[in-house]
């Protein structure tokens, strides 16, 4: 007499992030290669596919960021257009999900709608747009259009930004009939007709990353999966039942809606000589002048007399937008400022050891085996739906996590061994859109 069968694991989501903005990529690095030639964004998506994740994710930069009225050269400043790199990309791959980070502050529903619908019937239903906004006044210099929504506008802009693009996307009939189109909101008032039939997907993957309540509303309201950040199981587990209890107000249920939080890797053939690397991997990504550039976008003030070996100011933070133009704001810096110096006290740390410590990404160090169960974990114990994978390294730096880690998840049946649909919806387990007939 046979027992129960064992239960399925649930199922794994994987992604691979272009690295190229922030400090994340180790740009000394001898095995570090460009982050404009095609090369570099066809390798790493090739092995991509070859590890059958879900899709490909390229970040955006609208403007070249600036520390200090100058442009920061030891971040990237090379940033191509990325659905121009994704559909060259849909050329040479033939399951692979291909997303595209699009400003929806500074775009129009039309041609936006226009451009992903044309990379979904390239791609064959393989396109998504992960949907960011700006109230960076800065950025918004390059653009008519200004940077004059608040954090909240922009937001209301955004959500009614998708809900025209869906009306595009939907307003050729199933039999292939152009309809003609209207939409007139607060934000947008368009009329006339789509150039382009249903695609594949009938709509693109919509990808939302923000970890603000705005954000995770607006992920609950429109997203198909959110790109988020959280550094330990406890906080995992709390996002994401926290976002996933929101989605029964839109109608759609916890499987609407993907949670796939950005995260590196380390690998080692021991658990010593991983986190021996992952060790060394933060210190060649925060340089000194890096850690005195981040304790100033916090500080507000110049620090360039400190010693990033020694400890942090005893100043308190005085804000100041114009330090650090096109980034990300860390909030309330008094905040922030307490927080970074109760963990220096607490560990004895320097300026650069608590920069290392404070901003590092949600990391997975180990052997391969160690990684596989805790990525396992995290899934099984709903902290997530699965990974965007974050490499230090370009373009080869996804090729030790699917040679050697891919392989033991499809041994714990956590992750697919096969491709079974064509389209990225099918790679994520989305139900066809909800949208006109």
């Amino acid at each position: 007499m046979t027992g129960p069968k064992p239960m399925q694991p649930k199922p794994m989501h994987l992604a691979a992030h272009f690295p190229g903005v922030n400090n994340t990529t180790v740009w000394a690095d001898p095995r570090s290669g460009s982050q404009i030639d095609f090369a570099s964004f066809e390798h790493l998506a090739r092995t991509a596919e070859r590890g059958l994740f879900d899709f490909f994710f390229l970040a955006e930069g609208l403007r070249l960021r600036e520390h200090k009225g100058r442009i920061h050269d030891l971040d990237v400043v090379g940033r191509p257009e990325s659905l121009t790199v994704l559909n060259a990309l849909a050329a040479v791959t033939g399951r692979l999900g291909l997303a595209a980070t699009v400003n929806a502050t500074f775009n129009e529903p039309y041609e936006l709608a226009r451009r992903f619908a044309t990379l979904d019937h390239l791609s064959g239903g393989r396109a998504a747009w992960n949907v960011v906004t700006s109230s960076d006044a800065f950025t918004g210099e390059n653009f008519r259009r200004g940077g004059y929504l608040d954090r909240a506008e922009r937001y209301t802009r955004a959500a009614e930004f998708v809900a025209t693009a869906r009306k595009l996307w939907d307003s050729w009939a199933p039999d292939g009939t152009p309809r003609p189109f209207a939409h007139r909101g607060r934000h947008f008032d368009i009329a006339g007709e789509f150039t382009l039939p249903r695609s594949p997907q009938r709509h693109p993957v919509v990808i939302q990353a923000g970890d603000s309540d705005e954000g995770r509303e607006f992920a609950a309201s429109s997203a198909d999966v959110i790109f988020t950040r959280h550094g330990t199981l406890e906080a995992g587990r709390a996002f994401y039942a926290d976002v996933k209890r929101r989605l029964a107000k839109y109608g759609r249920s916890p499987g609407d809606l993907k949670i796939m939080p950005g995260v590196t890797v380390v690998l080692g053939d021991t658990a010593a000589e991983a986190h021996e690397r992952a060790e060394e991997i933060r210190w060649q990504q925060v340089s000194p002048q890096t850690a005195l550039l981040t304790l100033e976008q916090i500080w507000g003030v110049d620090l360039s007399g400190y010693d990033p070996d020694g400890p942090l100011p005893d100043i308190d933070p005085v804000p100041d937008p114009q330090l650090s133009q096109g980034r990300t704001r860390q909030g309330d810096s008094v905040a922030t400022a307490e927080k970074w110096r109760a963990l220096a006290q607490e560990r004895g740390l320097s300026i650069r050891q608590t920069v290392i410590e404070a901003s590092a990404r949600q990391s997975f160090v180990g052997t391969p085996g160690e990684v596989a169960a805790e990525l396992t974990k995290f899934v099984a114990r709903d902290a997530a739906d699965g990974f965007i994978l974050v490499p230090h390294l370009t373009p080869g730096g996804l090729d030790e996590f699917v040679d050697r880690v891919v392989p033991l998840l499809q041994e714990r049946r956590a992750f697919r061994t096969a491709y079974q649909g064509a389209t990225l919806r099918s790679h994520l387990g989305l139900s066809e859109p909800v949208g006109e007939a």
